[in-house]
């Protein structure tokens, strides 16, 4: 016992010299760092967008553009109506368009999946928002697949598994690229954006956005109705607010796959 608490006296000031070593920086208003660090964050990464390539002609972006993702509510699948939002799902659906009803937001941009779950989730609320349907994006690039090959490695058989990410990774990948770049020039104010969709496509976007591994999307849980909350700062720089809140429902209204007895997310 005392062995163990020398040692772990005897490590901390080592640790701490070590940190300190590898980052002596601060973070300034709009994102960007100043000081020693030297990291491996890339700056143009969002250059492929023609909304942002202008800022690398050296124009300047002056405002943040937030991305809040909602996945959608619980479902169920049937052999006569396919899938269909849960009385549970409804009910998320409802208490996710009042929580971010009360952030009080003037949304900019409402860009949702095709796919039934999403579509019938986003109804409610926008219901809640009070926010004109026939605003809304609707695209195909949102839909759920299999973003990339995950690390560890998925169950089932691998050649199925690479045929699933050859098909759905390039259009996921499509819709990171639309979807999330700085601001342009041009923009005076800080813009608002929701997306709702689905947990493979917010877990990997999650993490491309942050220039972490995306092969660890498959690391991450989300809850139906949870909000991820990104922002996109002039300079680039990315930061995650939250994600996969719930918090704002009733425990027992909370789950994270399609079967109530929720061991493990699908």
């Amino acid at each position: 016992m005392h062995t163990l608490r020398f040692r772990f006296r005897s490590l901390a000031p080592t640790t701490s010299f070590w940190l300190i070593g590898r980052q002596r920086s601060t973070c300034v208003g709009d994102g960007s760092a100043t000081g020693e660090s030297k990291g491996t964050w890339t700056n143009d990464w969002d250059q492929s967008n023609p909304m942002a390539a202008q800022v690398s002609k050296g124009q300047k972006s002056k405002a943040s553009r937030h991305i809040i993702m909602v996945r959608h509510g619980h479902y169920k699948k049937t052999p006569t109506s396919g899938e269909q939002l849960t009385d549970l799902g409804r009910q998320q659906a409802k208490w996710t368009g009042q929580r971010l009803r009360q952030f009080n937001i003037s949304w900019d941009q409402v860009v949702v999946s095709t796919m039934t779950r999403a579509q019938q989730t986003s109804a409610i609320i926008l219901k809640e928002l009070d926010f004109d349907s026939c605003q809304v994006i609707n695209t195909d690039e949102l839909r759920e697949g299999a973003p990339y090959l995950g690390d560890p490695p998925q169950r089932g058989s691998s050649q199925k598994l690479q045929d699933f990410v050859r098909r759905d990774g390039p259009r996921i990948e499509a819709a990171f690229k639309r979807y999330f770049y700085r601001a342009p020039s041009d923009q005076e104010r800080d813009t608002y954006h929701l997306i709702v969709c689905h947990a493979n496509v917010i877990r990997y976007v999650t993490l491309r956005a942050l220039q972490l591994p995306p092969e660890a999307w498959t690391r991450l849980s989300l809850n139906h109705g949870s909000i991820t909350w990104l922002t996109v700062f002039p300079s680039g720089h990315v930061s995650l607010r939250f994600m996969g809140d719930s918090g704002f429902m009733p425990v027992d209204e909370i789950s994270c796959c399609r079967r109530i007895a929720r061991a493990t997310p699908d």
